[in-house]
């Protein structure tokens, strides 16, 4: 964990997409740092050594979420996440190719908290990122991150 910060953790089958993801957020100065996940199998895996207080692992401030993987595909990570008793709140931003309205309609029935379209460019890549970051990393609370004393 970068600073004392949470990680935005981005899960995604695809290697190239999570080096791209990586880089933009490295040229949108995000604050948090990326932790990866290859795939559904692997986030699950990932967040329950979260949940279960393992050393170095932390909850992270949201979850970037691709819903075509195999194995595991993200629709099954988030209703996961969302039967899961200690992480049933934590954000989870749908992130992938698909802009059909019933992927779309799924998600959020399932308790997407946003849905994105992986964008074409690197520069649409970085601006997305900063977004991101700038609401959950700074704006949004969840109940599950601590705000230091100090912040009022």
């Amino acid at each position: 964990m970068s600073g004392g910060l949470p990680p935005l953790l981005v899960v995604d089958d695809e290697s190239d997409d999570l080096f791209f993801f990586q880089r933009a957020a490295t040229a949108a100065n995000l604050a948090n740092p990326v932790d990866t996940a290859d795939g559904g199998d692997a986030a699950i895996a990932w967040l329950t050594a979260c949940a279960a207080g393992e050393p170095g692992h932390v909850v992270p401030i949201a979850v970037v979420l691709d819903l075509k993987m195999p194995r595991r595909s993200g629709f099954e990570v988030l209703a996961w996440i969302r039967a899961h008793p200690d992480l049933h709140r934590l954000p989870v931003v749908v992130y992938t190719s698909s802009s059909l309205d019933p992927d779309v309609g799924r998600a959020y029935d399932l308790g997407a908290n946003s849905y994105l379209v992986k964008p074409v460019t690197f520069d649409a890549l970085v601006a997305l990122i900063r977004t991101l970051g700038l609401y959950w990393g700074v704006l949004n609370r969840c109940p599950h991150q601590r705000v230091p004393a100090s912040a009022g």
